[in-house]
């Protein structure tokens, strides 16, 4: 079965301090957030989320794409690997944070049908979903579904990406943080 992501064993989930052009990007769907002090564009992509984030003069972009994609060295902050579980945290200029955990998570075929389908069930109530084409005629493709939830000085994206093809999950959650 074929799927319009890349494998997940070829996933990086990074931040930078500055902004990303989109075009390096294909967007699938996408929310702008304004509230409290700051401001945030939150968007699907084909292998998995980009978020920035901006408050006064700090930019940071969380990206979950191939590692093949080609992105910039400059101002990189974080870089990992998607394997296993990982959290890290930054504190950054005039006192923000950013917090992130992710986890990758091969479930057997059953496990991995129902839980497409519960986010398909949940991504029609509230967030953001992208189902992508299948590969093949009788099954669901890929799924991606953001759930947002903003607060005066955090916002909270947690990110749900499926493979198909690996029958793998990758969750992740992210905080974005005024002092």
């Amino acid at each position: 079965m074929l799927s319009a992501r890349p494998r997940v064993c070829d996933l990086v989930f990074q931040l930078y301090g500055r902004a990303l052009h989109p075009e390096l990007f294909e967007i699938h769907t996408s929310r702008s957030i304004e509230r409290g002090g700051y401001s945030a564009t939150v968007s699907i992509t084909d292998a998995g989320h980009l978020v920035t984030w901006r408050r006064g003069g700090l930019t940071l972009t969380e990206i979950a794409a191939s590692a093949e994609q080609p992105l910039p060295q400059k101002r990189r902050l974080l870089s990992h690997r998607l394997l296993g579980e990982r959290s890290d945290s930054m504190e950054c200029r005039g006192g923000s944070c950013y917090q992130m955990s992710f986890q990758l998570e091969t479930v057997a075929p059953e496990v991995f049908w129902t839980f497409q389908q519960e986010l398909c069930a949940e991504g029609e109530r509230h967030g953001l979903l992208h189902r992508f084409e299948s590969g093949t005629r009788l099954a669901l493709g890929a799924i991606s579904w953001l759930n947002i939830e903003t607060r005066t000085k955090t916002l909270f994206v947690q990110a749900y990406h499926t493979f198909p093809d690996d029958m793998a999950i990758v969750k992740s959650q992210s905080l974005f943080e005024i002092p």
